[in-house]
C-alpha cells in the first residue's frame, strides 16, 4: 500500500491535504502567475520542491503528532520540522552552478525570507551558504529521498542555464519568482485550510467596468458644473480629453505634467484605465509620497468607482475595511490598489515573505506615481532602475505625475560618464506643458529683494493680519510653532506634532470657514503642500526646494476665481538654514533665481532647479550603494537580500518613533483616543485596535522621544507601543508640547 505523505491536517475535520496535491497545485498556481516570461520551468521547480523536506519521516510524524495549521507556518531551525532545506539541497546537487542558488534562495527562504549568501548571521537567519552546509550534515536530503515520491515531483525539467534577465536585474527576478512561490505556497494553503476565507478573496470588477463607471461618474461631473466654464474647468477638461486620447499608445513610461489644480487626479486615472483595458494590463497601482494624501486620493476614486479601491498604507482606518480588502492587502490581488510609495519601493527591495508576495502582481500592470518630483533622492539610483527593470521585462506601464517634473534622465559629468542611469524615452501625455502652465498661470511670483535678508516673525505676522484670508507655509515644526505665536487669535496652525485625526479636524474647520467666506489664517509645515486642496487669495512661503514654492503656490488662486492672479510671497525666513536634502534644495532654488527664467512656475524652472538639486547630491543618489552590492557577485548568484532590504528604507525609522497621543476631536466626540490607549494598556490588543490608534500617532524624533522618555511624559503598557501619557502635553492648537526647558533646540525640529 502506497503511504498518504501529509503536507497539511484540516484542524476540524482532520482531512489530509497530500503533499502531492500541494506540491502540484502551487506549481500549477505559479506557473499562472508568470505565464508568458520564460520562467516556467523555474518556478516550476521551486513550487515543486519547496516542501520536499515534508517527505523526511521525522516531519511526516510531527504533522501527525500537531495535526493541524501550525505545522505549515512553523518552519524553525529544528531538525524535526525543517521541511525547505531538503528541497533547496536538491537543487544544488543536481544543478551546482547559479541555476541551484537560485532555486536554494527560493525553496530554502520561502518561510524565513530572502537570506544572504555571505554573512555571519548576526542578528538573523543563517546566510544560506551556511543554511545549506548545515543540512548536508545533518542528512535532510537523504532522509526526503528515502520516501516514495512521484517522479513527476522528483524529476521536472530543469531550468536552462541561460537567465533571461541578465545579471544587473537578477536581484529583481529572484525577487519575482519568490513572490510567486510563496503566494501560490500561502493561497493553495489557505484554500484547503480555511476555504471561506480564500472565496473571500474573488473580486468581482474588471478594468473594463472601472473604465465604464469612471467615464458615468465624469459625465457626471462634467454635466453639473456651472455655465460658462470657467478657464479653469475648460483646461481641466482639456487635460483629461488628452489623457484619453493618449491612452492607446504603446506600453512604457509616460509623464502627466499638469499644473496643482489642473485636474492631474482623476485624469491619471482616466489614463491609466484606459490604457490598462486596451493593453489588457491586469490592475492599477495608485502610488502616493504621504499617507496624509491617500485618504483623500482614495476618497475622490470611491466617489467614482464605489467601494472597489483597495487602500493599503499603516493608517488606514478599519471601519472602511471589508473581507475582501483585509486579504487582498497581502498580496494586492486587486483592480485598483492606492498604495503608498513606502510600500511600493520598500516591497522591491524586501526579503521578508510578507512584503515581497504582492511583487507578482505588479507584472503587466499601470503604476502611477502621484507628485513624483517625491522619490526619495538617497535611494533615487536603486528605484530608477527597478522602474526601468519592471517597465522593460515585466510590462509595467509607469506615469510619472506631478506638476513639477523632476529630471529623472541619464545624467553624466563633464567628461561623459554616466552618474545616474535613468528614465530615458518618457513619453509626455500632454504635447505642450509649457503652453498648459501659461494658461492655467493663476499666480503672481513675488520673490525677495535680497536673499540674504531674512524677515523677522513679528514683522511676517503683521504682513498676514492684514490678509482675510492668508496662508503661510514655513520649513520646519519650530518655525511654525515660532510664527504661531505672534499670529492673531483664530489662526490655525498645522505640523506632523498634530496627530492625523487632529489635522483632518483642523482642515475641515479651515475648508467650513473658507466655504462661508469667513477670515481665514493658517500657520503650516509643508504637510499642506501634500494634496490638499484648500484655496486662498494669498499664499506666503518660505525659501526652500523651487518643487516645494510651486507646491505652495496650488494653494494660491487654485480655482482661478479671483478677478486678478493670486499672491505668492517668498520670503526668506528668521532662521538657521536647513540641513540635509532640505539644504540641497533651497540652494538649488537660490541657483535658479540667480538668473531665474522668464516664469518661476514654469517647466523649464524646474528642469533647471532638479538639474541643479541632483547635481549637488552626486553619489548621495545611492547612499548606501545599494546597486553595487547587489551586482558585485550577481553573476555566481551570491546576493545579499536581506542586508540591502535593512538598507533600503525610505523612512529611516532608527531616528524617529511613533507615539500615540490623548486626542479627542471636539467636532466628533467618538473620535476618542483614550479608550484606545485604556484597550491598549489591558493587553486587548488586535488588528483592528492598532489600526484605529495609527490615526493618534505622532512620530518624534528619537532626542524628542528619549527627552519626553527621560522626564516620565512616555508610557510603554504594551512592548512596543509607546504612549504621551500626560494630557497636558498635547495642546489642542499645536499638538505634541516638548518643553524648550527641557533642552532641546528648536531648531532641529523638522516638517
Amino acid at each position: 500500500m502506497t503511504p498518504i505523505y501529509l503536507a497539511h491536517v484540516h484542524p476540524e475535520t482532520l482531512a489530509p491535504h497530500t503533499l502531492p496535491d500541494h506540491l502540484r497545485d502551487t506549481a500549477k498556481l505559479a506557473r499562472a502567475y508568470l505565464a508568458g516570461l520564460g520562467m516556467d520551468d523555474w518556478i516550476n521547480v521551486a513550487a515543486l520542491w519547496h516542501d520536499l523536506g515534508k517527505y523526511r519521516e521525522a516531519f511526516q510524524q510531527y504533522i501527525r503528532d500537531v495535526s493541524g495549521y501550525d505545522a505549515h507556518v512553523k518552519d524553525s531551525t529544528s531538525k524535526k520540522t525543517d521541511h525547505s532545506t531538503a528541497g533547496a539541497l536538491l537543487a544544488w546537487q543536481r544543478m551546482p552552478d547559479v541555476r541551484g542558488r537560485i532555486l536554494a534562495y527560493l525553496i530554502a527562504s520561502h518561510h524565513t525570507g530572502l537570506l544572504d549568501w555571505f554573512g555571519d548571521g548576526v542578528g538573523g537567519p543563517r546566510p544560506l551558504e551556511k543554511r545549506l552546509a548545515s543540512g548536508v550534515e545533518d542528512g535532510l536530503l537523504a532522509q526526503a529521498l528515502a520516501a516514495d515520491i512521484p517522479d513527476d515531483i522528483l524529476n521536472p525539467p530543469m531550468p536552462t542555464l541561460v537567465l533571461p534577465c541578465g545579471v544587473d536585474g537578477l536581484h529583481l527576478w529572484v525577487r519575482i519568482l519568490f513572490s510567486s512561490l510563496v503566494d501560490a505556497d500561502f493561497l493553495d494553503t489557505e484554500r484547503f485550510m480555511n476555504i471561506k476565507q480564500s472565496g473571500c478573496r474573488e473580486h468581482g470588477h474588471s478594468i473594463s467596468q472601472l473604465r465604464a463607471l469612471l467615464d458615468q461618474h465624469l459625465a457626471a461631473k462634467a454635466a453639473a458644473l456651472p455655465q460658462p466654464l470657467t478657464e479653469v474647468n475648460v483646461l481641466r477638461a482639456e487635460v483629461l480629453q488628452q489623457c484619453l486620447d493618449r491612452a492607446a499608445e504603446p506600453p512604457g513610461l509616460f509623464s502627466l505634467t499638469v499644473p496643482t489644480g489642473g485636474g492631474k487626479t482623476l485624469s491619471s486615472l482616466a489614463f491609466a484605465l484606459k490604457h490598462a483595458d486596451i493593453h489588457s494590463k491586469r490592475r492599477i497601482i495608485y502610488a502616493i509620497p504621504y499617507t496624509s494624501i491617500i485618504e483623500q486620493t482614495a476618497g475622490v476614486f470611491r466617489e467614482a468607482l464605489g467601494d472597489v479601491v483597495l487602500e493599503h498604507h499603516s493608517s488606514f482606518d478599519p471601519d472602511k475595511e471589508t473581507p475582501f480588502s483585509r486579504l487582498a492587502a497581502e498580496n494586492w490581488d486587486a483592480p485598483l490598489i492606492v498604495t503608498t510609495n513606502v510600500q511600493l519601493f520598500e516591497s522591491l527591495f524586501a526579503a521578508r515573505t510578507s512584503r515581497c508576495r504582492k511583487l507578482h502582481n505588479l507584472i503587466n500592470s499601470v503604476i502611477v506615481l502621484d507628485e513624483a518630483q517625491l522619490l526619495p533622492p538617497d535611494l533615487l539610483a536603486p528605484i530608477l532602475h527597478c522602474m526601468r527593470e519592471l517597465s522593460a521585462r515585466y510590462g509595467v506601464t509607469w506615469v510619472l505625475c506631478t506638476a513639477t517634473q523632476p529630471a529623472l534622465g541619464t545624467r553624466r559629468n563633464g567628461h561623459g560618464k554616466v552618474t545616474l542611469q535613468g528614465l530615458d524615452g518618457v513619453r509626455d501625455i500632454i504635447p505642450d506643458p509649457r503652453a498648459l502652465f501659461e494658461r492655467l498661470d493663476r499666480v503672481e511670483v513675488e520673490l525677495p529683494a535680497d536673499l540674504n535678508q531674512p524677515t523677522d516673525w513679528p514683522t511676517l505676522a503683521d504682513e498676514l493680519a492684514g490678509h482675510q484670508q492668508a496662508l503661510v507655509v514655513v520649513n520646519t515644526r519650530s518655525q511654525a510653532r515660532e510664527l504661531f505665536q505672534h499670529m492673531p487669535e483664530g489662526t490655525h496652525h498645522l505640523s506632523a506634532l498634530m496627530c492625523g485625526e487632529h489635522r483632518s479636524q483642523i482642515l475641515a474647520q479651515i475648508r467650513a470657514q473658507l466655504a462661508l467666506g469667513e477670515p481665514v489664517r493658517i500657520v503650516s509645515t509643508s504637510l499642506i503642500e501634500a494634496g490638499v486642496d484648500i484655496d486662498l487669495p494669498v499664499v506666503y512661503r518660505a525659501l526652500a526646494g523651487l518643487d516645494s514654492i510651486a507646491q505652495a503656490a496650488g494653494r494660491c488662486n487654485r480655482e482661478g476665481r479671483l478677478s486678478g492672479k493670486g499672491r505668492l510671497v517668498v520670503f526668506v525666513p528668521p532662521a538657521k538654514r536647513l540641513v540635509g536634502l532640505a539644504k540641497y534644495g533651497e540652494q538649488a532654488t537660490r541657483s535658479v533665481l540667480h538668473r531665474p527664467p522668464a516664469k518661476l512656475l514654469s517647466p523649464e524652472a524646474f528642469r533647471l532647479y532638479f538639474d541643479a538639486y541632483y547635481g549637488q547630491i552626486g553619489q548621495g543618489l545611492d547612499k548606501h550603494q545599494i546597486l553595487q552590492q547587489l551586482k558585485q557577485n550577481a553573476g555566481e548568484a551570491k546576493i545579499p537580500f536581506r542586508t540591502v532590504a535593512e538598507q533600503f528604507s525610505l523612512i529611516d525609522e532608527s531616528q524617529s518613533i511613533s507615539v500615540i497621543v490623548p486626542y479627542v476631536n471636539p467636532d466628533k466626540p467618538e473620535a476618542d483616543s483614550r479608550p484606545l490607549i485604556a484597550m491598549l494598556a489591558s493587553g486587548n490588543v488586535h488588528r483592528e485596535l492598532t489600526r484605529h490608534l495609527q490615526r493618534f500617532a505622532v512620530s518624534l524624533r528619537r532626542y524628542e522621544f528619549d527627552l519626553l522618555k527621560q522626564s516620565g511624559e512616555i508610557d510603554e503598557p504594551l512592548s512596543g507601543y509607546f504612549v504621551l501619557k500626560n494630557e497636558t502635553m498635547y495642546h489642542p492648537k499645536l499638538g505634541v508640547c516638548i518643553d524648550q526647558r527641557m533642552g532641546l533646540d528648536p531648531e532641529r525640529f523638522v516638517t
